[in-house]
């Protein structure tokens, strides 16, 4: 189901922001606050890649960025865009004192990522660099902690709001946590979300549950499109030398099986495949991470909660074809009419499917060279520098233009009032 598919009905005839006249002629350049959490230059996620590419097109597009995110591991530029981390204090003295007590109360480790910090980011520092940077718009991701510093401080300084949905808490809480606490979050997220003047996401799959989940007006919430590196991601990074790292066990007649990344559950799975040979590769970034892309026959990706599944992309970019669970916004990476040409989809749940999908794909050579092709020719059409282009010509320009729209519901029966009170000009020349 597209984006159009499922906003038609639900707009009416809600009055729309114009588009630019010329789609192809950038916006004048704008002073952008970014507020992101976890940091995309220490945690390793989907969003990593995203928000790099997105700082990195931004400022070649000419716009002034700055990035207010953790401390740990922030560069203090990166691209030319200043980095603000929300830092913890560790001076102690006598002046320093309450600022000390205030940062630790906005930053606290993520529940099961210890070495994940959140953070407020709502520091006299950090409010000072805001209003001294004057920001046209503030762009925060969510949910998480820091989108509430971001909030606050753009009703606080009354500066437009964007907020782009990464994380499908709602999806994981039922799995890892308590089933109870799912509507207090779509509460949280209600609330956030209905603040902001606009609200991206990164599939058609979640603008369908925020509509179902009314978490704010269908009209507000827009698709950030796919992008791919496909110069980092690309076949020509194929290793024997990988490929060997990655040989480690025999589950199907010449099948191994490697796990890449890290995780509080790495050492129970670890214990459950114990007996397998099962190899952990731990954390890959950089060119490493592209090899053991490009080294690979077949990427399996069974997560159901995926709000787009970024990993998809960068295997299909590298030529190595993808089995994923036909589930969140994986489907907008490989549609129906894809499926068995570009990658696989096997039904949620559905082992024998994966499995059998699987063994197509490693038992018919021909077969899966043709569709590492296709899937590559396929992410060569999906450019970070395009989609960077929509958000800022068109999507930054509705922010803008329904924070206008809104600021003079507020302010305009005020003035209504002030000229009742002290009378128009045109009365007092009566």
């Amino acid at each position: 189901m597209t984006m159009e598919e499922i906003k038609e009905p639900l707009m009416g005839d809600e009055e729309m922001p114009p588009l630019l006249e010329d789609q192809e002629t950038d916006a004048k350049p704008r002073r952008i606050a970014l507020f992101v959490e976890p940091s995309p230059f220490a945690y390793i996620s989907g969003y990593k890649n995203r928000f790099q590419n997105f700082i990195k097109n931004l400022r070649e597009m000419g716009d002034e960025v700055i990035v207010i995110t953790t401390h740990e591991g922030a560069p203090q530029e990166f691209h030319g865009a200043k980095i603000i981390g929300s830092r913890r204090y560790t001076e102690h003295s006598a002046d320093q004192q309450l600022e000390v007590s205030v940062a630790w109360l906005m930053r606290f480790p993520c529940p099961m990522y210890n070495n994940v910090p959140l953070s407020l980011a709502l520091s006299p520092r950090i409010i000072s660099e805001i209003a001294k940077f004057k920001p046209d718009i503030i762009h925060a991701s969510s949910p998480g902690i820091m989108v509430f510093g971001a909030l606050a401080i753009a009703k606080m300084l009354s500066i437009p709001i964007v907020m782009s949905y990464h994380t499908h808490i709602p999806k994981y809480i039922p799995r890892y946590t308590w089933g109870w606490f799912v509507e207090p979050m779509w509460m949280v997220i209600r609330f956030l979300h209905r603040a902001a003047d606009l609200t991206l996401v990164p599939s058609a799959a979640t603008i369908k549950d925020l509509v179902a989940n009314n978490v704010t007006e269908a009209h507000k919430i827009r698709l950030w499109n796919k992008g791919i590196d496909s110069k980092s991601f690309h076949p020509r990074y194929c290793s024997s030398e990988m490929r060997a790292r990655l040989r480690v066990m025999d589950r199907l007649p010449g099948v191994r099986i490697a796990i890449i990344g890290d995780g509080p559950y790495r050492a129970e799975l670890e214990k459950l495949l114990s007996g397998m040979s099962a190899v952990f590769t731990g954390m890959l970034q950089g060119e490493e991470l592209s090899q053991a892309y490009a080294s690979g026959d077949v990427f399996v990706m069974p997560s159901e909660s995926e709000t787009l599944g970024q990993v998809v992309l960068e295997s299909m970019s590298s030529g190595t074809p993808v089995v994923a669970a036909r589930a969140g916004g994986i489907p907008d990476i490989i549609p129906e009419d894809h499926e068995g040409k570009t990658s696989f989809l096997f039904s949620p749940g559905d082992l024998d499917d994966c499995v059998h999908k699987v063994e197509q794909l490693l038992s018919r050579n021909d077969f899966r060279e043709a569709m590492a092709k296709a899937a590559r020719e396929e992410m060569e059409k999906h450019d970070w520098g395009a989609a960077t282009r929509v958000i800022r010509n068109e999507n930054y320009n509705a922010a803008i233009w329904f924070w206008k729209k809104n600021e003079s519901h507020i302010i305009g029966p005020i003035q209504s009032f002030a000229r009742w009170l002290f009378g128009s000009p045109e009365n007092t020349c009566s």
